[in-house]
């Protein structure tokens, strides 16, 4: 559905056709929201939209926050005490909108009782599978994931990969651009004179601002940000050292373990024995995509699952 009936536009150009416009809430189990790169504006969340939802909560019908469609679920006043998951992209505005709301980035999904809420992106397949198991069994839901070539269904405790930087308290959007930037691209780092033109600085001015607000290098910390990523990949994966190196971006295994014990005072064998995992072998010696180099382009629109 959409709130009036009308088809809307994706910030990637790709068009959805809305198949109604709002239906009479009391038709359905769930009414799901879904975000687009809108969100940051007011208008995202029309009057008769947060209007539509508070009929629906009243009636008892479940809400779903799929990604940013978090903010529009929010701006209704519909959150109160219930913890929300956000995705990490967006946790600081999120936490900025809304200061009251619990919101988290430690779970893929959330569910509340009559509010779930999804990180967005592979995390809405992940809240789906849960909603299969609970309404058509186990067997269903592992059904759908095979359709889907997933090797497995991933419990919503499991923490998002997020590697922000904590900059709080740093005003200069400059520094925030960068590292944005040093986030996506985790397992194929930039340049530093690619992140100064993306930043619209020289790469001599980019370095003089980091150290002027963060007292190191941009390539220090780029680099730190890949070894996190990397810790994160060795406690909560099962792929060998070697392929966590290569997500990393770092061209050998001895390079990164190298780098890590500097800055971790383990090796990575080390913190893979902590946890009790036991690697794979990796399937290819390819530089892999990370989930947190996915960008996050969904649709403005409005779904209802019956």
């Amino acid at each position: 559905m959409s709130s009036d009936g009308e088809p809307r536009q994706a910030s990637c150009g790709a068009v959805i056709t809305a198949n109604a416009a709002l239906i009479d809430p009391l038709q359905f189990d769930y009414i799901a929201v879904c975000g687009g790169n809108d969100y940051l504006r007011s208008a995202a969340s029309p009057p008769l939209l947060a209007d539509y939802l508070r009929q629906a909560a009243a009636a008892k019908v479940r809400l779903i926050g799929v990604c940013t469609g978090t903010f529009a679920i929010a701006r209704a006043g519909l959150v109160g005490h219930r913890k929300v998951c956000v995705n990490w992209n967006v946790f600081d505005i999120f936490r900025a909108a809304f200061p009251s709301i619990s919101a988290s980035t430690d779970h893929l999904f959330l569910d509340e009782g009559d509010l779930l809420t999804c990180a967005g992106s592979t995390a809405a397949i992940d809240l789906g599978l849960y909603l299969i198991a609970r309404h058509c069994g186990r067997d269903k839901a592992r059904q759908a994931a095979r359709h889907m070539i997933l090797q497995d269904i991933r419990p919503a405790r499991l923490p998002q990969p997020h590697f922000c930087a904590a900059l709080n308290g740093i005003s200069d959007t400059r520094i925030h651009a960068a590292a944005h930037f040093m986030e996506q691209r985790l397992d194929t780092p930039p340049s530093i004179e690619a992140t100064a033109r993306y930043v619209g600085v020289s790469p001599r001015q980019l370095e003089r601002i980091f150290h002027t607000s963060l007292r190191t290098s941009p390539a220090a910390f780029q680099r730190r940000l890949r070894l996190e990523y990397g810790k994160w990949l060795l406690e909560n994966g099962t792929t060998s050292v070697t392929q966590v190196a290569f997500d990393c971006g770092f061209a050998d295994t001895a390079h990164f373990s190298r780098e890590f014990k500097l800055l971790f005072q383990l090796r990575p064998s080390d913190v893979r024995k902590q946890v009790g995992i036991v690697a794979k072998a990796p399937l290819s010696a390819s530089t892999s995509t990370t989930p947190a180099a996915v960008s996050n382009k969904r649709t403005s629109r409005q779904l209802a699952v019956r």
